[in-house]
């Protein structure tokens, strides 16, 4: 990531809120923009609800290892313990003859239980000496009200060799979750590796204007140590950002869109009707919660394939209420909100076919509101389903990979 130069800053400071995993909950965030050095970022927070459930999250991106030029790092580690969770596996009495989370699968088989669920990760990133990637990587990017100065250029181009960076990823995994509940007791461990090809051709990585962006994936777990089982998925996600000028009332308008896919060759079904192979209902082809339909209850859906397709118009007006509240501004350096309607729509099937896929698709309907703080863009999003209404409180725009 460039280096924003008049974004470095630090946030420290409690916050509320509610979601469906923690009810009504307070905590307390730290994030530095520049450090360890001024192209990375360092972000940790801490949250209890009222339902019993508490989280400890750390989160670094764009870490430059030492004695390297071009091998970024970026570490996750989540701890937390989750009470009365809701998992779409197999296991609820009421439905012994349909399989869980399936796109046809009701809304109340879930299993419900308390337990912890612990994740880490710890991305390495190679940038290719291509297009941006040339010459130097980290070159500063001036930034005017957390918007790219007008003389910058920032020109976009269908030419990876010449536009854009191009990252070789490897992404070593490991999760753990447990759900302990009066009838059904499961726990699902699970390591692995990410393998991944990502061309980032977008103006401003943390909020872009331009430009669009294309991953591919292929997630192992080998088996190895205290895995659950053995799997494979592959996925394949592209976004597109097109500037728009219909009003004058806002200092930015973008329209921006997402199509994403997922495949596991490794899922089998026996005769039995018993799933083997399979990626873990929070990976592999699962639809529902903070960043792929969020009008549903998180991993709600998770079969051998899926498509999912997004499109946010994203507008930023010149009005900033923070401005008038120079105490709040001190601490917290809004520069922007941004007003964010969407749609999205997508489906999980035990095929790759694309009839299928595209047939009894589910959809949702939201409001985002956004905000740019010291470097950060902090985001709320409120989606209504056929199901659920679903808040979601995330760090980052969606679409970031």
């Amino acid at each position: 990531m460039p280096e924003m130069d008049d974004s470095l800053g630090t946030i420290s400071l409690p916050y509320a809120f509610y979601n469906e995993n923690f009810g009504t909950a307070v905590g307390y965030v730290h994030s530095v923009v520049g450090y360890p050095q001024k192209q990375a970022g360092l972000l940790a927070t801490a949250m209890v609800g009222s339902n019993g459930s508490a989280m400890g999250f750390l989160y670094g991106r764009d870490i430059l290892i030492p004695g390297t030029d071009r091998l970024l790092f970026d570490p996750i580690a989540s701890v937390g313990y989750f009470s009365d969770n809701e998992g779409y596996v197999d296991g609820n009495p009421n439905f012994p003859f349909e399989r869980a989370g399936s796109n046809g699968s009701d809304q109340d088989n879930f299993v419900t239980g308390d337990g912890w669920d612990n994740y880490f990760r710890f991305r390495l990133k190679y940038l290719l000496p291509l297009g941006q990637g040339q010459g130097d990587p980290f070159k500063p990017v001036t930034l005017k009200d957390g918007f790219l100065a007008s003389d910058v250029t920032s020109a976009v181009a269908w030419n990876p060799l010449t536009s854009g960076r191009t990252y070789v990823e490897l992404n070593p995994f490991y999760r753990s979750q447990q759900i302990d509940g009066d009838n059904f007791d499961s726990e699902l461990k699970t390591n692995g590796a990410v393998f991944a090809l990502f061309w980032d051709n977008r103006d401003f990585h943390p909020n872009p204007s331009k430009g669009n962006a294309w991953k591919i994936n292929a997630s192992q777990d080998f088996g190895w140590f205290d895995s659950s089982d053995s799997w494979t998925s592959v996925s394949s996600e592209y976004d597109q950002y097109f500037p728009l000028d219909f009003s004058s009332t806002f200092r930015q308008s973008v329209l921006a869109v997402d199509v994403w896919t997922c495949y596991s060759p490794s899922w089998e079904e026996t005769p039995e009707g018993l799933i083997e192979n399979r990626p873990p209902a929070f990976s592999g082809a699962t639809l529902g919660g903070p960043w792929r339909m969020r009008g549903y209850a998180s991993n709600r859906f998770s079969d051998k394939t899926a498509v999912y397709y997004s499109a946010e118009l994203r507008m930023i007006p010149d009005w900033n209420p923070f401005d008038q509240w120079p105490v709040v501004q001190k601490y917290i350096g809004v520069e922007w909100l941004q007003f964010v309607p969407f749609v999205e729509i997508g489906r999980v099937a035990p095929s790759w076919d694309l009839s299928e896929l595209h047939s009894d698709m589910k959809f949702d309907a939201g409001m985002g509101i956004r905000a740019w703080a010291k470097g950060i863009v902090g985001r709320l999003d409120v989606a209504v389903s056929e199901e659920a209404v679903g808040v979601q409180m995330m760090v980052s725009q969606p679409f970031q990979f």
